[in-house]
């Protein structure tokens, strides 16, 4: 994997991790800690290495990545990747990878924290009792989280959690994200808003687990309050910007709101605000991240990462990578490599053909997630020997662009013979290719379902014939007669024909397809793609 010229991969860590995450790169690679050595020179090293990781302080730019000829992966101990030049990365073909699942759980437990302490008032009966002496049971009474409803705006996977542990104290979850399928609401029990207005209308406790982008900017404001049941008690342990804070203070003086709990805030580190002293809001200095086990969970999970992206490993979190996520790996995760599969396979099938068009159709419940991942894996499976650039994950699509391929997905959430079905259509000036394939048993193991216009079913492995003749008896026999005085032995066979309805795209014609423990010898295909009777045939590696 190096080009280093030493032969052995080499991972520089710029800055201090964890030492469970060096632990486990010093496990696959030599690994240099540069916070160690006095005077390094980082602009003058980077060159030498494959793997680098890093977390706020390294700023990589593009004139740094430039100079680091080598790199194939940068990993980043955190959230963020704004010290990276993601763009000039991506274009040199760098996985950029981040952590950001590093204080999912912590920020979901200071939710529930604040959440606790808004409901019990608890850090103000704590300063009367320690601070100033004064015993106020009945000033301090507070509400019981069971029974009442949390409205959670941003159902990522931060609300998720808060979700779970919301539900386990007896609470009714109302949620709304737009970018969430109603399937992922329906296993985890919570009830899915159609817009945000609905959440506003039900909601006790109001928490805000939504990015920050232009379209969320003080996206609770006062227009948003009104809509608010009066005395509603409002979290914010994700963004400042969400909230609109004049109108906010506004509603807490006017009693709309309730009460108020928020760990960030637009401006940080704020030391003097409108909210402070205030008997109904609780604040903290953006803790929501704030653990040891998160610190060292970012350090191992960017290793993690760099491990992966320099091992062939799938980089889960990588930032210029359409990746799956963590709670789709499970629906996803399989349809990667057969969509790969599949891609190769269509694209060896119309070989010969310039290519204008890559359509990718995805039929089932699979088109209720992110498929990005799998219009990505397609792609590498296309294009896969066909370029002078070495493809990868990160750089397919551009490549693709580049050529003038067009890529189109098309989802539908109906499939009418499968759970889920993948179409892999290869447009060219000679007309298109299709295959289509879908994954069985607990093993999900892929099978091709249709190819060269005749639907038939096989279990894909790694060596494979396709054969296409006019329908008569005994082509079989002398598919199987051809291999074995060949040596090749056969593992299995499917055939696909017209059937009774006529559903084929070539009526007369019949496809075979064979899977084999060995390659199978392209002269031996085209010996009996050229014989009498047969029309086309092609050997196929994946």
């Amino acid at each position: 994997m190096s080009g280093n010229g030493n032969g052995a991969t080499r991972v520089l860590v710029a800055e201090k991790i964890g030492a469970s995450g060096i632990n486990l790169l010093k496990e696959h690679f030599d690994v240099t800690t540069a916070f160690d050595v006095e005077g390094f020179d980082f602009a003058a090293e980077i060159g030498n290495y494959d793997g680098l990781l890093i977390r706020s302080a390294t700023k990589m730019t593009a004139d740094l990545i430039e100079k680091a000829t080598n790199l194939k992966a940068i990993g980043r101990a955190g959230v963020g990747v704004d010290n990276v030049d993601v763009p000039a990365a991506t274009k040199r073909g760098i996985i950029v990878a981040n952590a950001p699942e590093s204080n999912v759980v912590t920020a979901a437990e200071h939710t529930m924290a604040l959440l606790l302490a808004l409901a019990r008032n608890v850090p103000q009966a704590h300063a009367a009792l320690s601070g100033e002496g004064k015993w106020e049971r009945s000033k301090w009474s507070g509400v019981e989280l069971d029974g009442k409803v949390l409205g959670i705006l941003g159902f990522g996977r931060i609300g998720q959690l808060v979700a779970a542990r919301a539900k386990s104290f007896g609470m009714r979850v109302l949620a709304f994200d737009p970018f969430v399928s109603a399937e992922r609401y329906k296993d985890l029990g919570v009830e899915k808003a159609e817009n945000s207005d609905a959440v506003y209308a039900e909601a006790d406790f109001l928490t805000l687990h939504l990015p920050k982008t232009p379209d969320t900017e003080g996206w609770l404001d006062a227009e948003a309050i009104a809509k608010c049941k009066d005395g509603v008690k409002v979290l914010n342990v994700a963004r400042g910007p969400l909230i609109n804070d004049e109108d906010l203070i506004a509603a807490l003086d006017s009693g709309k709101v309730g009460g108020a709990a928020l760990d960030v805030f637009r401006s940080e580190p704020l030391t003097e605000s409108p909210y402070f002293g205030r008997p109904n809001v609780i604040v903290t200095p953006h803790l929501g991240a704030s653990t040891a086990e998160a610190t060292d969970r970012a350090g191992f999970q960017a290793a993690e990462q760099v491990v992966a992206a320099l091992t062939g490993g799938s980089v889960t979190t990588a930032v210029n990578v359409p990746a799956i996520k963590a709670e789709d790996l499970e629906v996803l995760g399989p349809y990667a490599p057969l969509c790969q599969q599949l891609g190769h396979v269509a694209m060896v099938l119309a070989e010969g053909s310039s290519v204008e068009k890559i359509e990718i159709e995805l039929l089932g419940r699979i088109a209720d997630f992110d498929t990005r991942p799998l219009a990505t894996a397609t792609l590498l499976g296309v294009l896969a020997g066909k370029t002078e650039e070495e493809l990868n994950v990160v750089n397919a699509p551009s490549i693709a662009k580049e050529r003038g391929i067009e890529v189109v997905e098309v989802k539908n959430d109906s499939s009418r013979d499968f759970e889920n079905l993948v179409r892999i259509t290869v447009h060219s000036g000679d007309g298109r290719e299709r295959v289509v394939g879908t994954t069985f048993g607990r093993k999900n193991r892929p099978h091709l379902l249709e190819a060269w216009g005749q639907r038939l079913d096989v279990q894909l492995d790694d060596h494979l014939a396709v054969f296409r003749y006019g329908d008569r008896p005994g082509v079989i026999g002398r598919i199987g007669t051809a291999f074995g005085e060949a040596g090749v032995n056969i593992v299995s066979a499917a055939v696909g024909r017209t059937d009774e309805d006529g559903d084929a795209t070539v009526a007369g014609e019949a496809v075979m397809v064979v899977t084999t423990d060995a390659p199978v010898p392209r002269d031996v295909v085209d010996a009996i793609a050229a014989s009498d009777g047969f029309s086309g045939g092609r050997a196929i590696t994946l």
